[in-house]
């Protein structure tokens, strides 16, 4: 018994050898696919319905717009996409239209976006600064707005 407890005690591996798995945070993972057709569509859903860690598969065809909720990273479903359904997948660049101070800057708007969304550029630092106002241009057109009471009259 004590050559037992002496070869138990050599063959198990401590706690701090043994890697801690990272659990993963539920998350949205929101892709732009391009999908042409019902097949294409079909595809996309099913490889990424079998998928672990997925809870929901939604496929907005119109939109080319994938939306995965679950316990997965945007790469694996990313390269996921790539290795079984062939498709080449990005992460979704719109934001609603409301979220960007100046939607019609030359960076923001895109004419490929679906309708009310526009290119996201706030996080851009190339773009960005010709999405946002400046502080004298935001105190020159809140002087002029309907809003403020104390606006020119002649407006």
């Amino acid at each position: 018994m004590i050559g037992l407890d002496l070869i138990a005690e050599l063959c198990t591996v401590p706690a701090k050898i043994l890697a801690k798995k990272k659990r993963k945070q539920f998350q949205k993972v929101e892709l732009k696919v391009r999908m042409d057709c019902e097949g294409c569509e079909r595809k996309v859903r099913k490889a990424l319905e079998d998928m672990k860690g997925v809870s929901s598969v939604e496929v907005e065809p119109k939109q080319n717009k994938v939306t995965v909720s679950g316990y997965v990273e945007q790469a694996e479903v990313v390269e996921r996409l790539q290795r079984r359904a062939g498709k080449k997948a990005e992460p979704w660049p719109y934001v609603p239209y409301d979220v960007v101070p100046h939607p019609y800057a030359p960076g923001a708007y895109d004419k490929k976006a679906p309708p009310g969304y526009v290119r996201n550029v706030l996080d851009d630092p190339d773009v960005g600064p010709l999405a946002r106002a400046s502080p004298t241009e935001e105190r020159y057109t809140s002087a002029f707005s309907d809003d403020n009471p104390n606006a020119c009259a002649v407006m």
